[in-house]
Parts: C-alpha cells; sequence; structure tokens
C-alpha cells in the first residue's frame, strides 16, 4: 500500500525528539511491507542560515538538518521537502497522515484517497480552530486522530468542533530503541522547552498554562528526594531568572542543541539516563486531555522508568511500576524513590509497557484498521 505521511522536520532543525516523532511513523510503516513516502513543506520565509538570516532552501540550515536526518535513516528516495509557493509533484497515495495537518498543499492532499489527520497537540489545536485560527490545517480529512486519550469524554475540557476524535498512541520502533542497561539508579533526565512556541491560552474566561508555570510548582523536588536531576531545556535567555533558580535546587540545565539536537543525539542522550522525570504543559494538565508524550514513550522503550505529571492518561494505561504519574510534589518524591529502591523491576517493566502500549507494529496497525484499509 502506498502511505504518505506528512509533517514538520526541516521546519524544527536541530529538534531530535520532534523529528523521532515524524520518523516513528514513516519506519514503523515501512516495517510494516508499506511503500511509503515522508513530504514536508516549508514556507520560503522560514529557511534560514547559520546566522539567522533568510535564504534560499538549498542553501538554509532547514535543508541541511532534513537532508542529514534522512540519509541516516536510508530515506534519500522516500522523502520530499516542498517550498510553498513553488512547484510541488503529484504524489498519488492510498493513505495520507497528516501529522498536526502541516500539509495543507491541495494537490497533494487531493491526490491521497484517505486523509487522517494526526494531532500532536490537544488543547491547542481545538481550541484554535474554535477561534478561527489554523482551521485550514483541520481541513478536508476523513479521519481525525489525537493523542489526548480523553477528547469527548466528559471529564476532558477540550472542545470536539463536532469531529470525532479518535485516540492514538504515539508509536516508537522498537528495533530503533533497544534495551539499554543503566550504569546508576539515580540519574533522571528530560529534554524539554522551557515555554514552547505557544503561549498561554485563553478559553472560556480562563487561560491555559505552557510548560513553565508547572515546572516552577516542582523545582525543589531534587532537595526532596534520592534521585539526581538534569533537563536539557530549551529556554529563551529573558528567562534567566528560571534557570537561575532551577540551579539553585540542584538541577543540571545542559543545552538540549548540544545533548540531543539530532535523532541520533537525542536517543544517545535518552539511553544514557537511569529515567525519566517530567512535567508537562499546563493545558495537557488543566484540561485532563490524557496527552501522553512520545519522548517519555522512548525512555519507557530503553527500559528506562519515568516519572511524568498526569494529565489524565493513569486511567489509560498500566501505572504503579514502569510508569509513575504524579500530581502533587509528595507524589513526585514517592515515584522517584520507588524507583531508585527498586530499579530493574521498574526497567524491565517501562520497556513491557512500551512493548504492549506502543509498539509501533501494534499502534499502525490499528491505524490501518480504523481508516478501513487492510494491512
Amino acid at each position: 500500500m502506498r502511505i504518505v505521511v506528512a509533517g514538520a522536520l526541516a521546519n524544527k532543525p536541530f529538534n531530535g525528539g520532534a523529528a523521532w516523532t515524524r520518523l516513528s511513523w514513516v519506519l514503523g510503516f515501512v516495517r510494516l511491507g508499506h511503500d511509503v513516502s515522508f513530504v514536508e513543506q516549508i514556507a520560503p520565509d522560514a529557511c534560514v542560515n547559520d546566522a539567522g538570516d533568510r535564504c534560499p532552501l538549498e542553501a538554509s540550515i532547514n535543508f541541511r538538518y532534513f537532508t542529514q536526518v534522512i540519509e541516516a535513516f536510508g530515506l534519500r528516495d522516500r522523502a520530499a521537502l516542498i517550498v510553498e509557493n513553488g512547484a510541488s509533484p503529484t504524489i498519488e497515495a492510498d493513505l495520507l497522515v497528516n501529522i498536526s495537518g502541516h500539509l495543507t498543499l491541495e494537490p497533494l492532499k487531493s491526490a491521497c484517497r484517505v486523509r487522517a489527520f494526526v494531532d500532536l497537540d490537544p488543547g491547542y489545536t481545538q481550541f484554535w480552530s474554535e477561534a478561527g485560527l489554523a482551521r485550514e490545517r483541520l481541513r478536508d480529512h476523513h479521519f481525525y486522530f489525537t493523542v489526548g486519550a480523553n477528547i469527548g469524554k466528559p471529564n476532558c475540557a477540550i472542545p470536539t468542533l463536532g469531529l470525532a476524535w479518535r485516540p492514538v498512541r504515539q508509536p516508537v520502533v522498537l528495533g530503533e530503541w533497544p534495551v539499554a542497561p543503566s550504569e546508576s539508579e539515580r540519574r533522571f533526565t528530560t529534554i524539554a522547552s522551557w515555554r514552547g512556541p505557544y503561549g498561554r491560552i485563553p478559553h472560556a474566561g480562563g487561560q491555559y498554562g505552557v510548560k513553565a508555570h508547572e515546572f516552577r510548582k516542582f523545582v525543589s523536588l531534587p532537595a526532596r528526594s534520592s534521585g539526581s536531576f538534569e533537563i536539557a531545556l530549551d529556554v529563551d535567555p529573558a528567562d534567566r531568572g528560571d534557570v537561575d533558580l532551577l540551579r539553585a535546587n540542584a538541577w543540571n540545565v545542559v543545552d538540549p542543541r548540544v545533548v540531543a539536537g539530532d535523532p541520533l543525539a537525542f536517543r544517545r542522550y535518552v539511553q544514557g539516563s537511569s529515567a525519566e522525570f517530567s512535567v508537562a504543559q499546563g493545558i495537557y494538565v488543566e484540561t485532563n486531555s490524557g496527552w501522553f508524550s512520545d519522548r517519555t514513550v522512548r525512555y519507557l522503550a530503553s527500559g528506562k522508568p519515568v516519572v511524568v505529571q498526569d494529565t489524565g492518561f493513569a486511567s489509560v494505561y498500566p501505572t504503579g511500576y514502569g510508569l509513575l504519574p504524579f500530581k502533587t510534589v509528595e507524589q513526585a518524591q514517592q515515584g522517584i524513590d520507588k524507583i531508585v529502591c527498586d530499579y530493574l523491576t521498574h526497567a524491565r517493566t517501562a520497556r513491557t509497557i512500551a512493548e504492549e502500549f506502543f509498539g509501533s507494529n501494534v499502534v499502525l496497525r490499528d491505524v490501518l484498521r480504523q481508516v478501513g484499509i487492510d494491512h
């Protein structure tokens, strides 16, 4: 079967985690035996050189990063980077998997018989569309999938927009993420953007927050628990006070572009950790979205247990070993200490959870079943 996966890779240079999000769909479908292409569109003004100045696509860091990634994973003949307002090929396919609705070029979309939208930012996607923003990304799809497992349920504050949202798990290609033994039980890490590209989202008289607002609630954790903590943090210089606060509370803060700037470096960083500790975007927590991080999935696959903020996913996945959700500082502390005290059990369970719930064969076969395309 011919499948096109569309998403942002060149648009997110030096973001190894974002690359894995897209690669997992492409490589996962390839491993199921399908004829798969990756397509990305990019605006001319998004193309910049090393100095940050606009330049032609071929001279840009975007193009260089795109080329390095696709060649590293043997996708040279399966990938196309297309400049908006320029000539674009027509790629006929049985299925378009449009991650975040990134592909909006009508000739390319309409050449795909079945079109599936994949929402990676539950809450942002729906609130923006309800406000009349970015609606072109949602238009003209037959199926709507979301990593927000609770959308459409009474306990979730995210509007459905009248669409039948289908929960989908973040896939991981298990062969790309083997178990990696740990030298320590105490090194908890994560990779994060302090604010990300979006600010607070207003809705119904309130405002939904970003990761910075959540993380500040847990800044004292190193002093309260038995773990050591490091965060590869993408943070604006304007937030220098927060970085100082983290370091004053025994957080080691490193540059994600250095330690995880491409997919291979990202994998080394995750697999060199003992476990993950992380919080979520405020909007994911406050709406009870059920969002679950694709980064966390890769920790689990590597045999790294995780202590992560509950967004409503605790009713969806098995918790207690390997995967420990928290809502309070006390619960986070207890989760950290449990992992340190019985590390090997938690590590084995982490891999089992990844295999049973997030393995790409399981996740992507289910997607194909739901869109009515036999594997």
